[in-house]
């Protein structure tokens, strides 16, 4: 457990020592709250802008992480030490998921003290949505990375993934602002599903099968990565 703990703060240092991460995972979704604080149902950008966040770290950054590590020849040289290439890549989820909840806390927090917007109506069942679609969002970026061949080819497929899916999924912008034929693309795609699980743990009434897609996401996603993840 001390080897899972100081692996997790070693990654989530380098995290945070990254620009493109601090950026995209803390201020953009701030500036975004900002360029939206006139809007009479602020509330309902929170809990997007937190899937967002999950989903730049989880599809777009992490992807490119795991497959340097491998392309490096890191994992290798792990599977014959006392820890293990598995233990690393827990720990990078780990690492996602706080550095998630800093992003997160940040824009709830100006959201909350700034703007003037009501706390969460049902916390319980936001926090559970919110650990799901981390893990979601950390499986289908490990998806990527089996499939890629190289660094910079998991780079560009997590972008190619996650840039439509934070549009379509309502995570940038309310999909009630879409085209019917986008909303409809929109509704089977992962992130919509964490979108809507956050915004009804924050205002609406939670409901059981968002959650149990997130589920079952979190265990297809990550069968297929176990069995197509090259170590080497």
């Amino acid at each position: 457990m001390r080897a899972f703990v100081q692996l997790s703060l070693n990654e989530l240092r380098l995290l945070a020592r990254d620009p493109g991460s601090l950026f995209f995972m803390v201020a953009f979704p701030l500036m975004l709250l900002v360029l939206n604080s006139g809007n009479k149902r602020l509330e309902i950008f929170l809990p997007s802008y937190m899937a967002m966040i999950l989903a730049i770290g989880g599809i777009a950054a992490l992807p490119g992480i795991v497959a340097t590590y491998r392309e490096r020849k890191v994992l290798r040289r792990l599977a014959v030490t006392p820890i293990s290439p598995v233990m690393l890549l827990g720990a990078q989820v780990a690492a996602q998921m706080v550095m998630g909840l800093a992003g997160s806390l940040v824009v709830i927090g100006a959201g909350m003290v700034v703007f003037g917007v009501a706390p969460p109506a049902h916390p319980l069942p936001l926090v559970l949505a919110f650990a799901l679609s981390a893990l979601m969002t950390c499986a289908i970026g490990f998806v990527i990375a089996a499939v890629a061949p190289r660094a910079r080819t998991a780079d560009l497929l997590g972008l190619m993934v996650m840039f439509p899916m934070i549009f379509l999924a309502g995570a940038a912008i309310p999909r009630e602002g879409l085209p019917v034929a986008l909303r409809t693309v929109g509704d089977y795609l992962p992130l919509t599903q964490a979108v809507t699980a956050m915004r009804e743990g924050w205002f609406g009434t939670p409901a059981a099968p968002p959650l149990l897609l997130l589920t079952g996401i979190i265990i297809v996603c990550t069968a297929i990565a176990a069995f197509t993840f090259r170590w080497e």
